[in-house]
């Protein structure tokens, strides 16, 4: 993909971030069909393969999740302009995205903290519950559908099974799936 990004461009994808920073409630997993809708569907700065390859290897590497962001926000400069702007893009994105989200997080769990037995703090985590679920599975039900062939991509799909049935059913570790996941890749077999 080849898409020309100016500054302006820079600071309208610092807005997003910032803006959905304050919607990642339960992880920044939760906002991955946002930033879908806007790196390839409204900017056409990712492709549908880069965005789900980097989210993909932000996943496998070591550290936060949240990661994700910083390599979106590279593969978008980088696309855009080369090294210098996927830089810039990959630390503004990051910035735009933990400054608030930081800012707030720490102000309400410091009140929620000193406030723990009121009847409201109670039923706001109870409520929030359900949301974050179901926002994990937007993000699981767009990133699978990438892979939506199913003569050629019924393998991940029995894998992606059997993986969700061991991590429901047993104690192993997920990252003996995530191993095992890149074993099987490896040998070609997924």
């Amino acid at each position: 993909m080849s898409a020309v990004l100016a500054l302006n461009d820079v600071f309208s994808l610092f807005l997003h971030c910032l803006s959905l920073s304050l919607l990642a409630v339960g992880g920044g997993m939760t906002v991955i069909p946002e930033f879908h809708r806007y790196l390839v569907g409204e900017q056409a700065w990712l492709s549908d393969a880069q965005f789900t390859s980097s989210v993909a290897l932000a996943q496998a590497a070591p550290g936060p999740n949240v990661l994700f962001v910083a390599l979106l926000g590279w593969n978008a400069g980088f696309n855009g302009g080369g090294y210098a702007l996927a830089l810039l893009c990959a630390v503004v994105s990051m910035l735009g995205l933990l400054i608030p989200s930081t800012t707030l997080t720490l102000a309400i769990t410091r009140w929620m903290h000193r406030n723990r037995e009121l009847r409201i703090i109670q039923a706001f985590k109870q409520g929030m519950a359900p949301l974050v679920v179901a926002l994990l599975f937007a993000a699981a039900v767009l990133l699978g559908s990438a892979y939506s062939n199913p003569a050629s991509d019924r393998a991940l799909w029995v894998l992606g099974a059997i993986a969700f049935v061991l991590l429901w059913k047993t104690k192993i570790h997920l990252l003996w799936m995530l191993g095992a996941g890149a074993v099987l890749g490896a040998m070609g077999w997924v």
